[in-house]
């Protein structure tokens, strides 16, 4: 479906028990085939074609991300896309220059020995991936794990399943040996998602989605012990100091909150405002958000597409209507818009913001995953740190502040896989990302990624 018009744009053939067997089989065959002698520098070599076959394909790749998730052209343009060949290009200058440990040991009897590690990939990779950042996403987890010397069975979700096809295409025109990049489309449960977790040949799981499935996923592994990366929900907050660069603030957090309609993991959906200036900044928030133009995907004045689904908006709008009764002061939105064509048509919603909840309300603790945000007062540095972190999540965090030394102090006490000061978003992909608590186990990014998508043997030697 696309979700701006709600119109029928393709019809996905769903992979069944007999579809995901042959991927996996296709894939154990190509580690033991000429994808399986290949050295570091002729993957890295592949991987860079791979990056300019994206980029040589790069309309056709945001037509399709733009179709499946009705995000704005602009958006995808600038960010999915160019990210989806980036991905392919770090991965493959790191492992050019990825060296391992070793050491020189000294024995008991006087003499010595030497131990030295080295990485060997971990065998046929699962790779599960959201409807949100679909190839964006899709690439940060295929890109080191063809980096290691894996191969890969990818499932896309659902929703998206366009990009990860495309990318197949590409594989094939950039040389990839058959097998070692491998899509099987379906549902979770009884269907592609839950035969490929259960696998008995495939070696590792990596999976970006909820908390839920997460935790259904690790249910199926546990048997196996299969080596596992998540990242997971959030229920983000942000502190913004009455020392902040106001206009920065406010840019920074309309961003946090809205950017993708909300639906990243790492969104504010909470955030902390110092008492003083408390009223000014939810003024100020509230003429950002009813500035940003909901519209066609494809019109570049386009600021906010829709929601994913029907059912995802469904979900949204069940907490836009249970907010007012749990007590929460409706700023701005908290509806549908009208447009009065065919984007009606659309799973369109209104930016939110509220206020006035109380911490125990399920707005306040429970990941909506839509543009809005609930803005609450604190007194003290000390008030804000215990609010931000009490969730039972625990992925991202960001401080407003000119105060350099106290941004350093309170993003150290966040209990969070990342946290920025005076931004939001901007990613280095050698540091490591990932989440606490319900947001996630282990951590991807630069050597973080080499290192869950390898195996090190170490080797000692007696001299």
């Amino acid at each position: 479906m696309n979700p701006a018009d709600g119109n029928v744009i393709a019809q996905v053939a769903e992979a069944d028990r007999g579809v995901v067997d042959d991927a996996v089989r296709a894939a154990r065959k190509a580690l033991h085939g000429e994808w399986g002698r290949f050295g570091f520098r002729e993957r890295a070599a592949r991987l860079h074609k791979i990056a300019d076959s994206i980029e040589e394909r790069f309309d056709c790749f945001v037509a399709a991300e733009v179709a499946d998730t009705g995000k704005p052209l602009v958006l995808a343009a600038r960010l999915d896309v160019p990210r989806a060949a980036a991905n392919f290009r770090a991965f493959a200058d790191l492992i050019k220059t990825a060296g391992t440990e070793s050491f020189q040991t000294e024995t008991p009897d006087g003499k010595s020995a030497l131990n030295y590690a080295v990485r060997k990939p971990l065998g046929v990779v699962g790779i599960i991936t959201p409807w949100n950042l679909p190839l964006l996403l899709l690439t940060w987890k295929v890109a080191p794990a063809l980096a290691c010397g894996n191969t890969v069975v990818v499932k896309p979700s659902e929703e998206t399943p366009a990009t990860a096809t495309l990318l197949a295409e590409v594989m094939k025109d950039a040389g990839i040996p058959d097998g070692v990049y491998n899509v099987v489309h379906g549902f979770g449960p009884n269907s592609a998602g839950e035969f490929l977790t259960q696998h008995p040949d495939v070696n590792a799981l990596t999976f970006t989605g909820e908390s839920q499935t997460g935790a259904a996923i690790m249910k199926c592994v546990a048997a196996t012990v299969k080596p596992v990366s998540f990242e997971l929900g959030g229920k983000n907050a942000a502190i913004v100091f009455a020392d902040c660069d106001f206009e920065e603030a406010v840019n920074g957090i309309s961003e946090a909150a809205f950017f993708n309609t909300g639906q990243v993991c790492l969104c504010a959906e909470r955030v902390y405002v110092e008492r003083v200036m408390f009223d000014r900044f939810v003024d100020a928030l509230k003429c950002k958000a009813e500035s940003l133009r909901l519209g066609s995907p494809l019109e570049k004045s386009t600021d906010l597409g829709p929601l994913i689904s029907s059912q995802h908006r469904e979900k949204v709008l069940s907490y836009y209507k249970v907010a007012p009764e749990e007590g929460a002061t409706v700023v701005t939105g908290g509806g549908v818009p009208e447009f009065g064509n065919g984007l009606d048509n659309g799973f369109y919603v209104q930016p939110t913001i509220y206020t006035g909840l109380p911490e125990s309300a399920r707005c306040v603790k429970e990941e909506i995953f839509g543009p809005v945000c609930h803005v609450a007062p604190f007194d003290t540095e000390d008030e804000a740190v215990s609010m931000a972190n009490d969730t039972k999540y625990g992925l991202a965090a960001s401080i407003w502040t000119t105060n350099l030394k106290r941004g350093h102090r309170v993003a150290q006490q966040m209990n969070v896989g990342i946290t920025w000061v005076n931004c939001w978003f901007l990613r280095d992909l050698r540091t490591a990302f990932g989440g606490a608590g319900l947001s996630g186990i282990g951590r991807e990014g630069g050597m973080h990624s080499l290192n869950f998508y390898s195996e090190l043997n170490n080797i000692c030697v007696r001299l």
